[in-house]
């Protein structure tokens, strides 16, 4: 079995209007769909035929209690009731204990100990191995209250550790790069004064940024900010869906 501990393998998009999610990001990035048969209506998204991540309904009680369309990425682990357990010793909030998906494996939702939402995911057997290009998702990134906290966190959950840094200035401060060993994962910020929670941000890779902005607003979505470049050349963006969940675009250098 590989050592997939720590990866990020799995991106679910809980939206208020799966159909319209639907035609939003099929048109807009090109992944395909797939109806996944089984007891609850879920699809899952395909990038250039490899399967990266679902699209199911918001759950009710999710929405009554004003819970936004949203993203959630699953980060892998062997042995996830452990993992459960010590996320819960470290100060995370349960928000969906470990539950058994037949044939595939089990999961889990919490939160931080800022409030940021993700998931961790046993599967059966190895889990996916990490893609890049067109339609993957290229950079997981933490806007949190507390960054040395929720580097801590993630450290001793996951067993990240930190890569590059980049001073962002007085008013922005660290932009901490994170992964396992060399392999650099996303990166951790303290959260900007107009993001009202701690909450994690996905970067979808796209070979055309300022296209797929025009093609954002034409489709219903919105662009918060960018197109901006990053050091090393590349250029991302963060925009919303016509249902209010929050994603990023990122156009790799030279692509």
């Amino acid at each position: 079995m590989s050592d997939y501990n720590g990866n990020f393998v799995w991106y679910d998009l809980m939206s208020k209007d799966p159909a319209g999610a639907e035609a939003f990001y099929t048109k807009l990035i090109g992944w395909e769909t797939e109806t996944w048969d089984g007891p609850a209506e879920y699809k899952m998204f395909k990038a250039g035929g490899t399967t990266i991540g679902g699209l199911m309904q918001l759950p009710e009680e999710a929405e009554k209690a004003g819970a936004p369309s949203l993203w959630i990425a699953y980060v892998a682990t062997s042995d996830l009731d452990a993992s459960f357990e010590k996320m819960k010793s470290l100060g995370g909030d349960a928000k969906v204990p470990p539950t058994d998906i037949p044939t595939v494996g089990k999961f889990a939702i919490f939160t931080d100990p800022q409030g940021a939402l993700i998931a961790m995911f046993q599967p059966n057997g190895d889990a996916p191995a990490p893609a890049s290009g067109p339609g993957f998702i290229s950079w997981h990134e933490l806007l949190t209250s507390d960054l040395e906290a929720g580097l801590k966190f993630y450290e001793a959950l996951f067993g990240w550790n930190k890569t590059q840094a980049m001073d962002m200035g007085p008013e922005m401060g660290t932009y901490q790069m994170y992964g396992r060993g060399e392999r650099t994962f996303g990166g951790m910020m303290r959260r900007p004064p107009n993001v009202p929670v701690s909450c994690w941000l996905y970067y979808i890779t796209v070979a055309d940024i300022r296209q797929s902005l025009d093609n954002v607003q034409k489709l219903g979505g919105q662009v918060i900010h960018g197109p901006q470049e990053v050091p090393g050349g590349d250029l991302v963006a963060q925009c919303m869906d016509p249902q209010g969940a929050m994603f990023a675009l990122h156009e790799h250098a030279g692509s």
